[in-house]
């Protein structure tokens, strides 16, 4: 399945199937908005989209004006948090009418407990954490929104030196190494429900490892992953970027594999809040999702941008790092650590013409499936119905109208994975249940 921009703005601004429902004041503004906004598009010819003055008269006076005028957003110090920095640090919020208050949290768990208790009303977040929140799993339940994608691509496989000194090179290398080598072999993902459990739990099975039974897994925070493999506590570790390249620039460890590997332009990172923040500042939600679909776009549009945005966050406030350790893999040049270079094409990107920002519904319900694969869910649950709650396509589809940013025609998309597998989202409980390596 191929999912291409669709430039209509009657399409744009009018598809609110998957919506959640608004209070009928919310929904008669949107509807006299979506009226304008068609009649503009059919009126406005190619590119169809709202001029800046009806935007502006939609959604920046009077009741449609941002509930809350300043946001704390938290987010984990990696790349991938750019946009989120970058929205506050060139004043983009500000033509939204918001303030973006960037909070720098120590690990996943402390973002997911402020977030449930209020203390941030957003942040710079795992896409599993949501869905697990949401679902009630990896902590307290509490019904979770995903306004937006922040990134596709840009996390990694990293394995100790150690491993690499007896004959570790890869995936398959790892494996003969742990069948005949018996011992603990010891694993770090940033948080159980999170994209790098995941990603690495898959790369594990690709290669016949069983992550829940053939080798011991723990949880560590991003920034701290070098240090705790620099001292010996993990053969291996996922996380995102720049502490897979740190690794390799300390040399303590290499890249055995890109999460771009795993799955080409997987989801990530993503701008979530609690469904009760949606609902009582939808104005606010809307426009911060702005302010950061246009921080992406802003990243993606030049390598000097990207430059630029490796410094900004090289800053102690932020990821407190070297600028070079973060851009190298930002502009795609990218070193393995045991004598592999490349440019790769499918490095971090923040926009990728609007592709990378949508919340498509198949990418919730995937990490619903492998949450249900290693047991982290004890049954199947209405995985398409689930998505649908938690991505907030109406919000997004508003705020993609206000940045000129195209909405791809479809809320599924298709991919084929490492192993060989597709993954569609047409059968997600049998897709969750024909893994050969499962939990018990």
């Amino acid at each position: 399945m191929t999912c291409k921009p669709e430039h209509s703005a009657t399409k744009v601004a009018t598809s609110q199937a998957m919506a959640t429902p608004d209070s009928k004041g919310q929904r008669d503004r949107r509807r006299d908005f979506l009226k304008k906004a068609t009649a503009v598009g059919v009126a406005g010819g190619a590119m169809g989209l709202v001029p800046d003055a009806l935007r502006h008269a939609a959604w920046a006076a009077g009741s449609d004006a941002p509930e809350k005028k300043e946001v704390k957003v938290g987010f984990i110090p990696l790349t991938d948090c750019a946009s989120v920095v970058m929205a506050s640090v060139l004043k983009i919020d500000e033509k939204y009418g918001i303030k973006i208050i960037p909070t720098k949290e120590a690990s996943w768990a402390g973002v997911r407990d402020k977030l449930v208790n209020g203390e941030l009303d957003a942040a710079h977040v795992l896409y599993g954490l949501i869905y697990g929140v949401h679902a009630g799993v990896g902590g307290p339940k509490k019904d979770m929104a995903i306004l937006m994608n922040l990134n596709h691509n840009g996390q990694a496989i990293t394995l100790s030196r150690k491993l690499y000194d007896k004959g570790v090179k890869d995936g398959a290398s790892l494996a003969a190494l742990i069948g005949k080598e018996k011992g603990e072999y010891t694993f770090a993902q940033t948080f159980p429900t999170g994209t790098h459990a995941m990603w690495l739990y898959y790369w594990l099975a690709t290669y016949g490892i069983n992550p829940m039974t053939e080798v011991k897994t723990i949880t560590v925070p991003p920034p701290q992953m070098v240090a705790n493999m620099r001292v010996g506590n993990m053969d291996g570790y996922c996380v995102g970027e720049p502490w897979n390249n740190r690794a390799i620039v300390d040399k303590i460890g290499f890249t055995a594999n890109t999460t771009q590997d795993v799955w080409k332009d997987h989801p990530e990172k993503t701008l979530g809040c609690t469904a009760e923040f949606v609902q009582k500042y939808p104005n606010t939600a809307r426009a911060m999702t702005a302010a950061v679909i246009e921080a992406g776009k802003w990243i993606d549009a030049s390598l000097s941008n990207r430059q630029k945005t490796a410094e900004t966050i090289a800053d102690r406030a932020y990821v407190n790092t070297d600028k070079d350790v973060i851009l190298a893999r930002m502009l795609g040049r990218y070193e393995n650590g045991i004598g592999r270079s490349w440019d790769d094409p499918n490095a971090m990107k923040f926009y990728n013409d609007g592709y990378v920002t949508f919340p498509f519904l198949s990418d919730g319900m995937w990490f619903l499936t492998q949450h249900r694969r290693w047991g982290l869910l004890k049954q199947d649950l209405d995985y398409l119905a689930v998505a649908r709650q938690v991505n907030r396509l109406d919000i997004y589809k508003d705020a993609a109208a206000m940045t000129k940013t195209a909405v791809p025609k479809d809320v599924m998309r298709s991919v084929k994975m490492i192993d060989g597998v597709t993954w569609d989202g047409k059968d997600p409980k049998r897709y969750a249940a024909s893994f050969k390596i499962r939990a018990a």
